[in-house]
């Protein structure tokens, strides 16, 4: 790619990466479209990406071609590889001759060589203490690649590890949001109940709340939707009010 053309698609993929904080995105596409941008501005011949789930397991987001996402696969599989090391190191993990790695991924070594690779980087997706996956970089011939290359690697999959948390940040708010909101609805619900339960029973609002929450710790229910049932009719005062 000559030099001003590479400039112009890293501008691009970081503004395309940068667009996670503003606005509402496809998670696979953007990691699709990464490891897409790897093999295009960096000298590498495939790249794929894997992430971790809530438990800590990882899976296969995005590979560049048939032979990585088996390779990937069988990383998993075989539960050992760069990536792994990666995410559980928080550390670029880099194997440039994979005939020198038998010893140290037998299994991975074999069939990343059988699909035609002799080179692979790891790259983590992580945000200071926090790693939530791995980027891998596959060359068919073995040797480095340039420094440069290695930190615009991991200055991209930084950018998308932000993006991604970021998601997760907002969805973890509007949650939150939600279940505070539900939470005051249900406290409005509660209320109109011992009202309603007080007046009709002749009892002291302290005393029509005991009721209520006897009541439903006694049939195993919410006390918001036996307080629900009740204000709207569909609970009897007797019912709730009567004696165990």
């Amino acid at each position: 790619m000559r030099h001003s053309g590479r400039e112009h698609a890293l501008a691009t993929a970081f503004v395309r990466l940068a667009d996670t904080l503003v606005d509402h995105y496809d998670v696979v596409e953007l990691l699709q479209q990464l490891i897409t941008d790897c093999v295009e501005l960096l000298d590498v011949d495939a790249a794929g990406l894997m992430l971790a789930d809530q438990r800590g397991g990882l899976s296969l987001v995005s590979s560049s071609s048939e032979q990585v996402r088996l390779i990937e696969l069988f990383q998993l599989q075989a539960d050992e590889g760069p990536c792994l090391d990666s995410v559980r190191t928080g550390r670029q993990i880099a194997a440039p001759d994979l005939t020198e790695q038998l010893r140290r991924w037998p299994s991975f070594s074999r069939e990343a060589r059988r699909e035609g690779f002799l080179a692979v980087w790891a790259l983590p997706l992580r945000l200071r203490e926090e790693v939530i996956g791995a980027l891998n970089l596959f060359r068919a011939e073995p040797g480095p690649i340039p420094e440069s290359d290695l930190a615009l690697g991991q200055a991209l999959a930084d950018v998308a590890t932000i993006g991604i948390l970021h998601e997760r940040t907002i969805r973890q708010q509007e949650m939150l949001t939600e279940q505070l909101q539900s939470a005051l609805n249900s406290r409005v619900v509660v209320e109109q109940a011992k009202g309603v339960l007080a007046e009709r029973a002749g009892l002291q609002m302290d005393e029509a709340f005991q009721l209520l929450r006897r009541y439903a710790r006694d049939h195993g229910r919410l006390l918001s939707q036996v307080c629900l049932e009740l204000v709207e009719g569909r609970l009897d005062i007797p019912t709730v009010s009567s004696p165990r």
